[in-house]
């Protein structure tokens, strides 16, 4: 097995025991997380082809959905909702 894909598995083992830490303690590790994934998925995409890359995007999405949409309005300027908000 290849080294990025080595380390997207202990990047997805990491996030899996940053989840289960109280939410006061997930964010440092998580932001590292949310920072360093972009920089993987690119390096598995190099080495592995697009959609090894699209199939690992699709999985970071997925867990990051609240912090990515967070950052996304604020980008765009518009007020931020509360996760109780968007599950209505």
């Amino acid at each position: 097995m290849s080294d990025p894909l080595i380390l997207g598995g202990l990047w997805v083992i990491a996030a899996a025991v940053v989840a289960m830490l109280p939410m006061r303690l997930q964010m440092v590790p998580g932001l590292t997380l949310l920072i360093a994934a972009p920089v993987l998925l690119v390096w598995i995409g190099m080495e592995h082809g697009w959609y090894w890359l699209a199939f690992g995007l699709f999985a970071f999405v997925s867990m990051f959905r609240y912090p990515l949409r967070y950052f996304l309005f604020k980008a765009l300027g518009r007020p931020v909702p509360r996760p109780r908000d968007l599950q209505k």
